[in-house]
């Protein structure tokens, strides 16, 4: 007998400890192996599971896209965007706050980073929300959940990792984001009017604009269109491939903070250096986790798993719910990234064998991650709020994301009950 659940209540309490999730699933994977086949063969794939993928081509494609993440918050494209989704919607109740929520979504398109998002328009929303009046509770709120969506609109890091680690096309996967993504806006606009008619919030509404100047509002969003349309479409018509569409996308976000008037060397420097500094730090996490696979693969945990989901059900969906349960528990104790490195290995080949499909299951799994980005006690994208704007306590702004978290159950429900909205473009 192997003795796996040792190996996973191990692992909970190194992360609940604080160690790093790349040494908590390393130690344990090449430890639980030893204890199976031995040590010589278990340090022999750890082995290969740092160096064959270190040196794997299509890895590539994690620092490319970082980079041009990182560029694209250089470039100030975050004020552009907000300022055009401002001009459109100011005229109605909530504008700026949904207006901040539409912002985040296109800025995302072009990022990839849900904490990024977060940080960069809380900067440039918040003062303008205090402004006019908005309380902190659905300020912070609609930026916070707005941030989420990072890690589901394409290019995102997030996908990436799920891809490698499942052996799905990762174009394919950003492909199946973009529905969830903008039903996600939908879903955190409709939070937005919601918050204002339970709380009877009295904001103040602008006159709406000339249809001339909204348009020409447009025109500093040209760039962030052109470069996710160049990703995109290339990648959708098959003339990139996600490797190359990253480095095509990193030069074309490298030439928008240029045409912007914002490259400096400094700043050249500093955005290779925090690329490198990220790149090596998911390299380590995502190499932990593939050891970590290995004890998955061998200890039969996954076995053991499928006859314990098999207890409530052989269907599909039941185990669909199950395994959506267990996520809403653990998200209340783990950050996200450890989260779905702990549990894709070893959920994903129940599910294959279960006739689910694999994207599909990627965006489900991201979509629940995006809960836990804003839900206590661990919300990241609330604690990076509340390093940005100090003086907002984080009561205020999980009080803030009932109906944002409502909203993103919704989804959760709408996309499970018709997956095709998810794999039609696929």
């Amino acid at each position: 007998m192997e003795y796996w659940p040792i190996g996973m209540a191990v692992v909970m309490g190194l992360l609940l400890c604080g160690v790093p999730i790349a040494f908590a699933l390393a130690g344990v994977g090449v430890v639980g192996v030893a204890s199976i086949i031995g040590w010589t063969p278990a340090l022999s794939l750890m082995g290969s599971a740092f160096f064959d993928n270190g040196r794997d081509y299509s890895l590539s494609v994690l620092p490319l896209f970082l980079m041009m993440g990182n560029f694209v918050v250089q470039s100030g494209i975050a004020t552009e965007l907000y300022n055009a989704a401002y001009a459109w919607l100011r005229h109605r109740k909530g504008g700026l706050a949904t207006a901040t929520v539409v912002a985040c979504g296109a800025f995302s398109s072009v990022c990839g980073s849900s904490m990024a998002t977060a940080a960069t328009m809380t900067r440039i929303a918040l003062p303008s929300m205090r402004r006019f009046g908005y309380p902190d509770q659905l300020s912070t709120a609609s930026i916070a959940a707005g941030g989420t969506l990072g890690i589901l609109i394409p290019p995102s890091v997030i996908l990436v990792f799920y891809g490698i680690m499942t052996q799905q096309d990762i174009g394919k996967l950003f492909l199946a984001g973009l529905i969830p993504g903008i039903l996600g806006i939908i879903g955190y606009a409709i939070a937005v009017r919601i918050t204002i008619a339970l709380k009877g919030i009295d904001l103040p509404v602008e006159e709406k604009l000339p249809l001339g100047e909204r348009i020409r509002a447009l025109k500093g969003t040209a760039g962030a269109l052109v470069l996710f349309v160049f990703v995109m479409g290339g990648i959708y018509l098959g003339v990139f491939t996600p490797t190359e569409s990253a480095g095509m996308g990193a030069a074309g976000a490298l030439l928008l903070v240029v045409l912007s008037g914002r490259f400096t060397w400094a700043g050249l420097v500093n955005v290779l250096y925090d690329t490198m500094k990220t790149t090596a730090m998911m390299f380590f996490i995502l190499f932990g986790a593939l050891t970590f696979t290995n004890y998955v693969n061998m200890s039969g945990m996954t076995t053991d798993i499928q006859s314990f989901l098999g207890l409530f059900g052989t269907t599909p969906i039941v185990t669909i719910l199950v395994i959506l349960c267990i996520y809403l528990v653990l998200g209340c104790v783990l950050e996200s990234l450890s989260m779905i490195m702990l549990t894709v290995p070893v959920f994903y080949p129940i599910v294959a064998a279960q006739g689910i499909d694999l994207i599909w299951f990627g965006i489900f799994v991201v979509m629940v991650t995006e809960i836990s980005y804003i839900t206590p006690p661990v919300g990241m994208n609330a604690f990076v709020l509340r390093s940005v704007v100090p003086d907002v306590r984080l009561g205020t702004i999980f009080r803030g994301l009932g109906p944002f978290v409502a909203m993103d159950v919704v989804r959760v429900a709408i996309l499970t009950i018709f997956p095709t909205l998810v794999l039609i473009l696929t």
